[in-house]
């Protein structure tokens, strides 16, 4: 069984001592494994982009971003390799794969334009021959921990803004499928990037404890569940660093009267079900104004999802793939039995899911629960797996206010023909990435990403003009050069324009 190691001042490091194993979750079997870093392999990472820092620091932005034009380069020509890696670890389709690798593109392609990006701000006289203006410089050291859901996408949302803005990072990816993460890293030193300006770790608690208490470390970067968001987010701000953590989510989108049913089922499928309900932006709640709305919603579901099939990546034909981990899902599993214990209608069952020659795979089938009600655990929780739930209310201010009482508020969507029902919709509604007739309003890499409330840990966003803002610091410059045959006398009040 092949270990994989960890990438650490442009050399490949394996480290045994300690290893966990990496399942394809198609088959349930280990087929390789993961050497879990110890504290000294972590700082040895930290020192590494530390040294490497001064040099890549002083590097000029249009160079970082030729790194990253080649980086795009390799990128697309080794697509296929790194789907087939998110395939055999995460499970996702290769369609879907594909999916996520592009998204992650688009965030190689706004980082090539650091010089641009990294402009400064500047302003001439603002007092007599003074002149004014702000730069922003890296942080230093950063550092990113990602999740097991996205091992392509979420490190493409962190490393080349941070590289670009130049900072040097250290990347611990997910154990869980940490191999299509490393193979990215490797392209992005094929594409020049200098030793240790890029350092990935493998590992679990004790690799982000050292992370989140070196001094060397000045910012990091975290996307996972609320519970860890909360405690990166405490730990490294008491440390003094910078912290963005993004959290969990409970997505809902509200179905109107006037909504296009079969655009809005055609939107619910794919939002709820791709990649198994294992995106932090899965719309997992449907929440339909009217019973009349919502018989003829559930009857249409019901019907459509007949039609879908799950399977192995390989199989593009397919809609869907396994959950992570068997734990996670008998976790899954447990939530859909909860429901129906307190009384919720369970619709459509993935519960007893099968993919003949696969049947020890980690499957849930698409799942449609009917009259969810707020106090329901399975409506509480993020369940993340292919499972939608719809719950019934009488108006729009009620499905509003479902949606506003919720801890977490990471993204919504809202289906309707009425112009002034979706302007009142995004104005009021508590949430910070919002979909009118869009069932993923995930943005695009110009813009950020970060919902509200418990969802997200932190003053900035991830990725897009937010990113640059939470990798740089800003620092403002007054300068100016007094006349040679003027001689003033000292000044004790603060300076005016007056």
């Amino acid at each position: 069984m092949s270990t994989l190691g960890h990438l650490i001042n442009g050399q490949t490091v394996v480290n045994a001592q300690r290893t966990q194993p990496v399942y394809n979750p198609a088959t349930g079997q280990a087929h390789k494994q993961v050497a879990l870093a110890d504290k000294a392999t972590v700082e040895s990472a930290i020192a590494a982009a530390h040294q490497a820092f001064p040099a890549w620091r002083d590097t000029p932005p249009a160079k970082r971003a030729r790194v990253m034009f080649r980086f795009k380069e390799l990128l697309e020509q080794n697509a296929e390799r790194i789907c087939q890696l998110i395939g055999e670890e995460h499970g996702k389709i290769s369609h879907d794969a594909a999916g996520e690798l592009q998204r992650g593109i688009e965030n190689v392609e706004y980082a090539c334009g650091a010089p641009e990006l990294l402009k400064g701000e500047h302003s001439r006289n603002v007092g007599p021959n003074i002149d004014s203006w702000s730069e922003f410089q890296p942080l230093g050291v950063v550092a990113g921990i990602t999740p097991f859901n996205f091992p392509v996408m979420v490190p493409l949302w962190m490393i080349p803004m941070a590289l670009v803005c130049g900072n040097c990072f250290v990347l611990k990816p997910s154990e869980r499928d940490p191999g299509a993460t490393l193979y990215i890293a490797q392209l992005l030193h094929e594409a020049g990037l200098p030793a240790g300006v890029l350092n990935v770790v493998n590992g679990d608690k004790e690799a982000v404890d050292t992370l989140l208490h070196d001094a060397r470390v000045q910012a990091v970067s975290f996307v996972g569940s609320t519970p860890i968001a909360e405690h990166i987010y405490r730990t490294a701000t008491a440390n003094g660093k910078r912290c963005q953590a993004l959290g969990g989510a409970k997505n809902h989108a509200i179905v109107l009267p006037d909504a296009d049913l079969d655009n809005a089922v055609n939107s619910l499928l794919g939002a709820a079900f791709g990649s198994s309900g294992e995106r932090c932006m899965a719309l997992s709640v449907a929440v339909a104004v009217g019973d009349a709305v919502a018989d003829a919603l559930v009857e249409k579901l019901h019907v459509a999802m007949q039609g879908l099939t799950f399977g192995v990546y390989s199989e593009s034909s397919n809609d869907f793939g396994p959950l992570i981990t068997r734990q996670h899902k008998d976790k899954v599993v447990g939530y859909i039995t909860s429901a129906e214990r307190q009384g919720a209608h369970l619709v459509v069952d993935g519960r007893d899911a099968r993919v003949p020659g696969y049947e020890e795979g980690f499957f849930v089938g698409a799942t449609l629960i009917d009259r969810v009600t707020p106090a329901m655990d399975s409506y509480q929780a993020e369940i993340f797996g292919p499972v939608l739930q719809v719950m019934r209310v009488a108006t729009m201010e009620q499905a509003m206010q479902l949606i506003n009482d919720h801890e977490y508020g990471n993204g919504t969507c809202i289906y309707t023909r009425d112009g002034e029902a979706a302007r009142y919709f995004s104005d009021r509604i508590q949430v910070g990435m919002v979909g009118i007739n869009v069932p993923l309003p995930v943005p695009v890499a110009a813009h950020s990403f970060g919902g509200w409330k418990r969802s997200l840990f932190g003053d900035l966003h991830a990725y897009g003009p937010d990113g640059v803002r939470f990798y740089t610091k800003r620092k403002t410059i007054t300068q100016r050069w007094p006349s040679a045959h003027i001689r003033e006398g000292a000044e004790f009040s603060m300076p005016t324009m007056k």
